[in-house]
């Protein structure tokens, strides 16, 4: 199947659900939300468009929403000044595509070598990291809810084989968030091609390299057929978060059910969309296996201790750069050590276990 045929399908299987308004047509509130995916993307167009229906399907159609993928009212990178201006009364993205508003930005997304899909969800909603989240985001008359992960990433579709540091080198990789500083930090040119220009670039060898999700969506985008090597996991990108963005005037204008509805539709949509990026991912890397293609790797150990090393400058230049980051850092990394302790018990235990003595 082609990409375009692919991700044409996937949007196709979506069908919204039947909406059977029981509210007065001057009740009715429409909202619109503009995204940094292209529509109809899988898990995360195909998440940002179940949630928008979610909203208008709980609300008994007195809120609906309009979705907009990229580049039809925006380029993607400016969901978040869409938003935050009211032009839009919803985005859908990641919060590491606007950190140039705010480096601490990131901690929400997810950091290199940080918090896995389900440790990320506890640190937002019980250790406090949601009340700092609203906080960094305020001065820009944003509300944040988190809408859930696509787990661990992938470390990227590559043209050249990693054996050393030196490979590194001259690299022209795509690669986003905190990720992309600390390759730069290695000799590697950074790019932040909009997810939709991925492919092409490959295609006509622009770049050499691309992280883009992990292996479901990354297949869908054609990036397999493309490159010569798949590197796995994403060091930077253990478990990302989406994110929901309400301009903070219009949230606070509607009436006390509908924001609530608005809260529950993004943590079902967070529950939903981690569901559906991890069933996916697992039947497009048995496809990958069976089919064959590019070569899977790892990354070499000395290449991923200088990627932890650098990872550990980077993150401490950033707790250092404003109180807030300061304060958030404190909380993330206090956590991160605690999840370490029990992982190392517990998913980490559970995973050797499972792999040395599988049932088939």
């Amino acid at each position: 199947m082609k990409r375009r045929e692919f991700l044409g399908a996937a949007a196709g299987v979506i069908a919204a659900p039947a909406l059977v308004s029981s509210a007065r047509a001057e009740d009715r509130i429409e909202w619109r939300m503009t995204t940094a995916w292209p529509k109809g993307a899988p898990g995360v167009g195909v998440n940002a468009q179940r949630l928008a229906d979610r909203i208008g399907a709980m609300s008994g159609g007195r809120l609906t929403v309009k979705l907009y993928g990229a580049g039809e009212l925006v380029p993607p990178f400016e969901v978040f000044d869409t938003v935050s201006q009211g032009i839009c009364e919803m985005g859908h993205g990641s919060p590491y595509y606007w950190q140039g508003k705010n480096p601490v930005f990131h901690y929400f997304t997810g950091v290199p070598f940080g918090l896995m899909a389900p440790e990320m969800a506890g640190w937002l909603q019980f250790g406090g990291a949601q009340a700092l989240w609203d906080e960094a985001y305020a001065p820009f008359g944003v509300v944040p809810f988190y809408a859930g992960s696509s787990g661990v990433q992938a470390g990227g579709w590559l043209n050249r084989e990693i054996k050393n540091l030196d490979d590194l080198k001259g690299l022209r990789f795509r690669i986003a968030g905190l990720g992309g500083e600390v390759m730069r930090r290695l000799g590697v040119s950074v790019v932040l091609t909009p997810p939709g220009e991925i492919y092409s670039a490959m295609q006509n060898r622009t770049i050499d390299a691309a992280e883009w999700v992990g292996r479901w969506n990354d297949m869908a985008f054609g990036l397999n057929k493309v490159a010569k090597y798949y590197y796995l996991p994403a060091f930077h990108e253990a478990g990302p978060a989406l994110e929901l963005l309400v301009n903070k005037k219009k949230f606070d204008a509607l009436p006390a059910d509908l924001q609530e509805i608005v809260r529950g539709a993004a943590m079902a949509s967070a529950a939903e969309a981690l569901a559906d990026f991890t069933f996916h991912n697992i039947e497009a890397f048995h496809r990958l296996t069976v089919e064959g293609g590019p070569e899977l790797r790892e990354w070499p150990e000395p290449v991923a201790a200088e990627l932890a090393r650098v990872s550990r400058e980077v993150l401490a230049e950033l707790a250092a750069s404003s109180e807030l980051a300061g304060r958030v850092a404190a909380s993330h990394d206090a956590y991160l050590a605690k999840a370490r302790e029990w992982s190392r018990w517990s998913d980490a235990a559970m995973l050797g276990l499972r792999i040395r003595h599988p049932l088939d």
